[in-house]
């Protein structure tokens, strides 16, 4: 399956702006074959922009994206504000081509105040997903940097790991070296795709990139500006990378984390 990962600056606030940067990558991923379409942590209406993000998250936000789903052909993985049971959550929604909902994933790690003062976490450490044969698992920015929750993903069967971050200086490390370290240690393809630019006293790191089983960075972004990361996932490449390095098999089962049950969300 061919994936792509939009870094992009966004306009905090405007969900027109926002979608229609959407619609356009989705039109440039369908033109070289790409299936699914990842953005970046809270795309759709901006991250840092204060009681903003409860407003926004009221409006029907995934009907707008279902509907760029549905003209475009491509299935999305889109970064944005969601109602929840005690608040606002900081979500990503898997929506396939048709725009029908397949999983969200509520941010479970709330980074600082700003996170703190914005959403309530989430409750389900692994929810997973299958698109095109491939099984996708979900994670947010802070989310991916402890690594109890990307070996619950890989235990869950993850082929892809799907990660909208909004990386901020001075944590470039993460972008740089944690990522494809996670994606080695589990033997799971990593989309980790992050905002550029500056918004309110954030600046964003930029790097996005999508990491193979092996550890090897398939594609990564500049530190600004826009990019379009196109790479192949290959179900077939994961089995034998957990063959060649067999982690998840040689972890003796006394010491080994429960899996958290897997959950489909329609």
């Amino acid at each position: 399956m061919k994936i792509a990962g939009l870094q992009h600056p966004g306009t905090p606030g405007d969900v027109e702006e926002n979608l229609a940067a959407l619609e356009a990558a989705a039109t440039r991923a369908a033109a070289e074959g790409v299936r699914l379409l990842v953005t970046s942590e809270m795309f759709l209406t901006g991250y840092n922009i204060g009681d903003r993000v409860a407003e926004l998250a009221r409006e029907p936000l995934e009907e707008r994206v279902a509907d760029v789903a549905r003209r475009t052909g491509v299935a999305l993985a889109v970064g944005l504000p969601l109602p929840g049971k005690s608040g606002v959550t900081n979500s990503v929604l898997l929506l396939d081509e048709t725009g029908r909902r397949l999983a969200r994933y509520d941010k479970t790690h709330l980074f600082g105040a700003l996170d703190r003062s914005l959403f309530v976490p989430g409750e389900h450490p692994t929810v997973t997903a299958d698109l095109d044969g491939v099984r996708l698992a979900f994670l947010v920015c802070y989310d991916v940097e402890f690594p109890e929750t990307v070996r619950a993903a890989a235990l869950a069967g993850a082929d892809l790991l799907v990660v909208p971050t909004a990386q901020m200086e001075p944590f470039a490390f993460v972008a740089e070296h944690l990522v494809r370290v996670r994606a080695w240690e589990n033997q799971v393809y990593l989309a980790y795709v992050n905002h550029s630019g500056a918004e309110g006293d954030l600046r964003y790191v930029g790097r996005s990139s999508i990491s193979a089983p092996s550890g090897d960075v398939l594609a990564m972004a500049d530190v600004d500006g826009e990019a379009l990361l196109v790479a192949d996932v290959d179900v077939e490449v994961v089995r034998a990378a957990r063959r060649d390095n067999p982690y998840l098999d040689d972890l003796r089962a006394e010491f080994r984390l429960p899996p958290a049950l897997p959950e489909v969300t329609p």
